[in-house]
C-alpha cells in the first residue's frame, strides 16, 4: 500500500505540529485584509490600466491578457520529478491527508498519470479538467489550447484546508524515462512549460536510491532555464540511505545536474524524508528535521510574499501598457503631421513604420519621465502591429478623455506612481516582521545552501 515499506514495520507517526506552526495555520490570518487588497488591485487594474490596454490593442502586441483568474489566483507550487520518488506522498504529508479518504494515491508503480491540481474549496470534490478549463474565473482556462486529450488528463481536487486557502499544489505525472511524447497523446513538454512559467515554487523531487538523470530529465532542466530562483531540489526518502551514501548521492546529483543548471547560485537542495512516518533508525534525524523545517519556511515565505508579487506584476504590466500607449500616440501624431492634402496615406505611413528613428518616435518617448530604454518594445513589432491594426483606427491620447472617466494617460500614470505603490506599502505596514524565523534559517531572498563553502 505504501510506496516503500522499509524493513521495519511502519507504525510510528511523526509529530507534525511544526507544520502548523510554520504556516501559522492555527492563527486567524487576516484573510479579509488579503481579500480586500485583491479586490482593490482588481479595481485599479480594471479602471486605470485595462482601458488603455483595450484602446491601443496592447494584447495584439504582447499576446498577454490578464484575466481576473490571474489576479485572484493563489501562489502555485509545482511538484516535478521521475515517478515513484514520493511527490504525491509529500503533498499528502504537507496537507495531513494520510489515511483520509481523499489522500492522493501513492505506490511503487507509476500511479499519477494526470496533472492533479489540489486547491481550496468549500467541500471535498473532484473537478474534471474540462470543467476547470471552461471556468474563466479560474486561472486554468488557457489550458484548453492543449486539446481534449490533455483535459482528460487534468483533474482538480477541492477541499477545505487552511493551507490551501493560501496556496495551490500541482502534482505532475512522473517523468518516465523511456516514454515517448507521442504515447502520451498530448504535448507533455508544452504542458509542463505552461505550469513551470506560472509556478511560484518548483520542487524537483528525487529518490536518492535510484538516481538516474536520463533524457527526459535533461529536457526538463532545459525547460527550467531562467527559473532557477524558483527551483528547489529535494532528495526525498533520505532515511533509506546511510549518511555516507547520502553524501555520495548528493555529489553525484550535482555532478549530473551541473551541465544542465548553469548558474552561479545553485538551487537549494533539501535532504529529508517527506512523509508522515518516523525516520528509519540510526539515520540523521536531526538533520532531516531541520531540513524539513527549512523547506516549510521557504514555502511559507512564498505564501507571505504573494500579495507583493501580484502588485509588482500588475504594476510592471501597467508600465508596459503605458509605454505602448505613448508609442501608438506618437505614431498617430507623426502620421497626422506628415499628411497633407496631396499625400498618399499608405506611402506616408510606410515611411514612418519602416524608419521610426527618422521621426524620433522612440527617442521622444525616452524623453518622457519614467521611461527606461530597456522597457521599449522592439520597433519591428510595430510594423507587424500596424499591419493588422491600421493607424487610422487609433485616436491620439489627447482625445482619450471623457468628462466622467477622466483621461486614460492620467489614470494609468496615477496607478503606476501612486495607487499601486500605496497598496503595496499598506500591505507591508500591516506585517509583523517579528513573526518570521527566517533570520535563523536564512530563508530570505537567497536561501543559504548549507552544503556550500561560503
Amino acid at each position: 500500500e505504501h510506496g516503500r515499506l522499509p524493513n521495519y514495520i511502519i507504525s510510528v507517526l511523526r509529530d507534525r505540529s511544526h507544520i502548523d506552526e510554520t504556516f501559522r495555520l492555527a492563527a486567524e490570518e487576516k484573510a479579509a485584509d488579503y481579500a480586500a487588497a485583491i479586490q482593490r488591485l482588481r479595481k485599479i487594474y480594471h479602471t486605470s490600466i485595462k482601458p488603455m490596454e483595450q484602446a491601443y490593442k496592447y494584447n495584439e502586441l504582447r499576446q498577454h491578457e490578464i484575466s481576473d483568474g490571474e489576479i485572484t489566483s493563489k501562489p502555485m507550487v509545482l511538484f516535478l520529478g521521475p515517478w515513484s520518488v514520493g511527490k504525491s506522498s509529500m503533498i499528502n504529508y504537507l496537507l495531513g491527508l494520510n489515511d483520509s479518504p481523499y489522500q492522493l494515491y501513492t505506490g511503487a508503480e507509476p500511479t499519477t498519470s494526470e496533472f492533479t491540481v489540489i486547491m481550496h474549496g468549500e467541500k471535498i470534490r473532484s473537478v474534471e479538467g474540462i470543467v476547470m478549463a471552461a471556468d474563466s474565473s479560474r486561472s486554468f482556462s488557457p489550458l484548453e489550447k492543449f486539446g481534449q486529450n490533455f483535459l482528460e488528463k487534468l483533474i482538480g481536487i477541492e477541499m477545505p484546508h487552511k493551507l490551501l486557502e493560501r496556496v495551490t499544489f500541482v502534482d505532475t505525472p512522473g517523468i518516465i524515462e523511456n516514454r515517448k511524447q507521442q504515447e502520451r497523446g498530448y504535448p507533455f513538454n508544452d504542458v509542463c512549460q505552461w505550469f513551470i512559467d506560472r509556478a511560484d515554487l518548483i520542487f524537483v523531487v528525487f529518490d536518492p536510491t535510484k538516481l538516474d538523470v536520463g533524457l527526459e530529465l535533461e529536457m526538463l532542466f532545459r525547460q527550467l532555464k531562467g527559473r532557477e530562483s524558483q527551483i528547489r531540489i529535494i532528495l526525498n526518502k533520505a532515511d533509506n540511505l546511510a549518511t555516507q551514501d547520502l553524501m555520495r548521492v548528493y555529489g553525484a546529483l550535482f555532478w549530473s545536474l551541473a551541465p544542465l543548471i548553469n548558474v552561479t547560485e545553485p538551487p537549494r537542495v533539501y535532504v529529508s524524508s517527506f512523509w508522515p512516518y518516523d525516520y528509519a533508525p540510526d539515520t540523521s534525524r536531526e538533520l532531516f528535521k531541520r531540513e524539513e523545517i527549512s523547506l516549510l519556511e521557504d514555502l511559507n515565505q512564498v505564501i507571505e510574499n504573494r500579495m507583493e508579487n501580484k502588485i509588482a506584476f500588475i504594476r510592471q504590466h501597467g508600465i508596459r501598457v503605458r509605454i505602448h500607449g505613448l508609442l501608438v500616440d506618437r505614431y498617430v501624431q507623426t502620421f497626422k503631421e506628415k499628411m497633407s492634402f496631396f499625400s498618399d496615406p499608405e506611402l506616408v505611413f510606410k515611411e514612418i513604420v519602416d524608419d521610426p528613428d527618422k521621426f524620433y518616435i522612440f527617442k521622444s518617448i525616452l524623453a518622457k519621465t519614467n521611461v527606461s530604454k530597456f522597457d521599449l518594445p522592439n520597433r519591428d513589432a510595430y510594423r507587424d502591429f500596424f499591419g493588422i491594426n491600421p493607424i487610422t483606427n487609433f485616436k491620439p491620447l489627447s482625445g482619450q478623455c471623457s468628462y466622467m472617466g477622466g483621461c486614460l494617460l492620467e489614470k494609468i500614470e496615477k496607478a503606476i506612481t501612486n495607487e499601486l505603490p500605496a497598496l503595496l506599502s499598506s500591505i507591508n505596514s500591516g506585517k509583523q516582521p517579528g513573526l518570521s524565523s527566517c533570520e535563523a534559517t536564512g530563508c530570505g531572498e537567497k536561501p543559504k545552501n548549507r552544503y556550500r563553502k561560503n
